[in-house]
């Protein structure tokens, strides 16, 4: 396995537990001998195709498509995805080939505008776009159509674990939903979110914030957690129009717009440009 910083010893004891005694199955983690690189934004093709005799082009670079390609100095496996709802790709780089083509890239693009970012940059991105983090808004506690990630499963497959009652749930409809937030008040009037937060409807706990972080595109704060309806009912789009939704910071709660969609290009044409 290859993971994040924080998530190697979650992931390997999550897929160590499915591994039966009579499977003849080794899991290693390389974790190590790769650097992540993220160039993401309007000038990432720009600048990557300084670097590159690759085609980086939408037409010759398909979003969520992976390809082996020269990068400066080294070789790099570039997959056109993005965690910050622009333009961009993540390139996984073997360690000793990782300085060179940083400072390659950093080289090209300072003309372009090119700036470093840290996490809080990234979480607040990531929030106006919906995307999940795994420990915080998805867990293995939670199943990808709560998540709302069932265009990430494989349902012509023959089986997997957990298959029934995925396929259930689809047929079924939800009680338990992750559901993304916006305060309806902005800018320094909008409290700031975090995590763990009262999800209230019409006066009633619904549930609590996973995520939470001040969207600056769209200049209110953001949040997402699960929705969970205890009367055997359906978490749906009517559910959410027809109730009214507070988040609680601090005792105080204030007024929030429920969506099953991203504040942000919910029809993802900026990552798709």
């Amino acid at each position: 396995i290859t993971d994040g910083v924080g998530l190697q010893l979650r992931t390997m004891n999550f897929i160590e537990s499915h591994i039966k005694p009579s499977d003849h199955a080794f899991l290693t983690d390389v974790t190590s001998a790769n650097a992540v690189i993220s160039v993401m934004g309007p000038n990432s093709r720009k600048l990557l195709s300084q670097l590159t005799d690759a085609d980086m082009s939408h037409e010759g670079f398909a979003f969520g498509t992976a390809k082996q390609i020269d990068m400066g100095y080294g070789m790099a496996r570039a997959i056109r995805i993005t965690y910050v709802g622009e333009l961009g790709w993540e390139l996984h780089i073997p360690t000793e080939f990782a300085p060179s083509i940083y400072d390659s890239i950093v080289g090209v693009g300072e003309p372009l505008g090119l700036k470093h970012y840290g996490y809080h940059a990234m979480n607040s991105l990531r929030m106006e776009k919906g995307y999940r983090h795994w420990g915080h808004d998805i867990t293995d506690e939670d199943t990808p159509v709560e998540a709302g990630l069932s265009f990430a499963v494989d349902f012509n497959k023959d089986d997997f674990l957990g298959k029934d009652v995925l396929v259930k749930q689809k047929a079924d409809g939800l009680s338990k939903r992750l559901i993304q937030f916006a305060m309806e008040d902005t800018g320094a009037d909008s409290p700031m979110l975090y995590h763990n937060e009262p999800i209230v409807r019409n006066g009633e706990i619904v549930g609590f914030l996973t995520a939470g972080m001040f969207g600056h595109t769209v200049g209110t704060s953001l949040g997402m957690g699960y929705v969970t309806r205890t009367d055997g009912g359906i978490v749906n789009k009517e559910y959410l129009t027809t109730g009214e939704f507070e988040i609680e910071v601090s005792d105080e709660r204030f007024k929030a717009k429920a969506s099953l969609r991203p504040f942000y290009d919910p029809k993802n044409e900026r990552i798709k440009m």
